[in-house]
């Protein structure tokens, strides 16, 4: 728990540091002005004119009045282009002149009693949101009149396009619906056409800014408070810190609360639970706390606003995730400790069928549950719409792609599902895998663990227990029959060592009587007969033990017989002719020198 603790403190002190070195605040330090108010700058009972737009052409679109009683742009301002005219706001409004900057905006659907001042309070608004929520991509907005981005080829030829009348810069969340910031290309009378920021985008000012403006905390700071260091106001620095701290006892309190709440309990599924869920919960408490309090008290602008926002988005989504899977790992682990009996004895065939269940099943809901947690996540940003566009656009080649690489892990998943429902190898079956003898430890996504009799550990691929021949002991009962082999000489009296071999098999107690004593002779060889002894018993390790037993006291009680006169040997018949035949000689010559005295 420490460990998760250590690191979440961490990750949030990480962002603090790139946020205070990345960051540009939007709020104002000299300015001598107040932010203004999230109170609408237009009243709701004012006269609102309708659209002005009177028709649309290829390359503009006509209107029939324009920013009444504000009146047209100076001709010293650079409307031509639509880089032009939001680099004009943006310069306009960092340097604090608003009026000016507001002679961008389309002020088309406010009503005719529209001050100027009223206007740069709207473009402030919009100033703010756009330092807080949105990255600007300048590599795409056009810098020609027409709207369109040059495009270089191999050759150099021209490239013919249509010239756009509407180009967006932005796009931002507004209560559920997604509203777009656009620039459009207009013309008025006689007039030159230009890029103004649209009337659409201009009436949404107020709702935004009333969502997405300053914080408490930002309204409250005087300016002696202020005090900039890496272009972040140091407040901002100390007061995130705080929270950051504030957060973190908040989770060390709320896992400590938790444990001892729970534990008070009368029932055991609570106590058991709550040991597992008191880390996650009391963290997702801490980092939903940081997100909305830095939310409601500070603000940081600039183009890494959206970054930290998004990774403080990712953290509370992800702390929930890990809420929620240890929920389930939580409560399958008590069902299969309290509601599953023991599934070590090879004979208990339902624990062990429901043990492989509950593994596969675990391990498949914590896989979707990362998957949809990774979903919502990737769902909170924008950016990556156009990445999914780009997927369905090339879907058939990601397709094979993703197929390829991703063959092995995608089988194996599938393995572990296909052997939930079949059931060649259940949790506590005893299995032979090339020549390895031991018990089905584990099942996970991906992989079966197989326990040996030595304690080593087989990691065995799942597609390879569906592809694959493999012996499986306990597939249908754990009772299992051994066979006892001994080699002996022709001349032992079979009967006398069967007799024996019953009276042993009836004093061991892991005898399972389920099959009656039988010693037979299968088999004969130059040498010896062959003998086999079955014994049975409840299960594998119980059957070779009495296995191992049993051939131990027959090999003592065969070697016992007549000293050992029937144990297997080979027997070995001399024929000398040769020494017979000089005998034979000799002998005659012994007979003629005693004729010849």
């Amino acid at each position: 728990m420490k460990t998760n603790q250590s690191s979440l403190l961490l990750i949030l002190l990480l962002n603090l540091c790139v946020l205070s070195g990345i960051a540009q605040d939007s709020t104002k330090a000299t300015s001598g002005r107040d932010l203004p108010s999230s109170d609408t700058t237009v009243s709701d009972d004012g006269r609102y004119q309708p659209n002005a737009i009177q028709e649309y052409n290829d390359a503009y679109y006509i209107l029939n009045r324009l920013n009444h009683p504000n009146g047209l742009p100076p001709n010293k301002l650079n409307f031509q282009t639509p880089q032009a005219t939001l680099e004009h706001f943006i310069v306009s409004s960092r340097n604090n002149n608003y009026e000016e900057a507001a002679y961008a905006l389309n002020l088309n659907l406010m009503p005719d009693n529209l001050t100027k001042e009223q206007a740069g309070t709207l473009a402030e608004k919009l100033y703010f949101v756009l330092n807080q929520r949105i990255k600007i991509d300048w590599g795409s907005l056009s810098d020609r009149p027409d709207g369109q981005i040059d495009i270089s080829t191999a050759t150099n030829q021209a490239i013919a396009g249509k010239p756009l009348r509407s180009v967006v810069f932005g796009e931002i969340d507004l209560d559920g619906k997604d509203v777009i910031l656009r620039l459009q290309r207009i013309k008025y009378k006689d007039y030159g056409a230009f890029w103004l920021i649209s009337a659409n985008t201009t009436e949404n000012i107020d709702a935004l800014y009333k969502i997405y403006g300053p914080r408490e905390l930002d309204r409250m700071m005087p300016d002696w408070a202020r005090i900039r260091f890496m272009n972040t106001p140091v407040w901002k620095v100390v007061g995130t810190l705080i929270l950051i701290l504030l957060s973190y006892f908040l989770g060390k309190v709320s896992v400590w609360f938790f444990r001892k709440l729970f534990k008070k309990s009368d029932k055991i599924w609570v106590n058991k639970i709550a040991k597992r869920l008191a880390t996650p919960a009391g963290w997702a408490i801490g980092v939903l706390f940081f997100y909305i309090t830095l939310n409601k008290l500070i603000s940081f602008g600039g183009t890494f606003a959206s970054t930290l926002y998004a990774i403080l988005l990712i953290a509370v989504i992800g702390t929930m995730t890990w809420f929620i899977m240890r929920f389930i790992d939580s409560f399958m682990v008590y069902v299969a400790e309290t509601k599953i009996g023991d599934a070590n004895p090879e004979e208990n065939n339902e624990a062990r069928m429901m043990m492989t269940y509950i593994s596969v099943a675990r391990r498949v809901i914590t896989f979707v549950v990362i998957i949809v947690g990774i979903s919502v996540i990737l769902s909170q940003f924008r950016s990556l719409e156009k990445l999914g566009i780009s997927l369905i656009a090339s879907a058939g080649v990601a397709t094979v792609i993703l197929g390829v690489a991703a063959q092995s892990t995608l089988g194996n998943i599938v393995a572990g599902i296909q052997i939930a429902i079949t059931r060649p190898a259940r949790i506590g079956d005893t299995v032979i895998i090339k020549e390895d003898w031991g018990y089905v430890e584990d099942i996970r996504f991906t992989y079966l663990v197989v326990r040996t009799w030595d304690q080593r550990r087989l990691v065995v691929p799942l597609k390879k227990i569906i592809s694959e021949t493999f012996e499986n002991w306990s597939m249908t009962s754990a009772h299992q029959v051994r066979p006892i082999i001994l080699y002996v000489d022709y001349e032992i009296d079979v009967d006398v060592v069967r007799k024996k071999f019953i009276e042993l098999l009836k004093s061991e107690e892991n005898w399972d009587e389920e099959h009656e004593p039988n010693l037979q002779v299968v088999d004969a060889t130059e040498n010896s007969i062959e003998l086999r002894a079955l014994c049975s018993a409840k299960d594998a390790s119980t059957t070779w033990d009495l296995h191992c037993s049993l051939r131990e006291k027959l090999i003592k009680f065969i070697c016992s017989l007549e000293n050992g006169k029937h144990l297997s040997k080979s027997r070995i018949q001399f024929e000398n002719k040769l020494v017979a035949d000089i005998d034979s000689e000799q002998s005659k010559k012994t007979k003629k020198r005693k004729k010849k005295e």
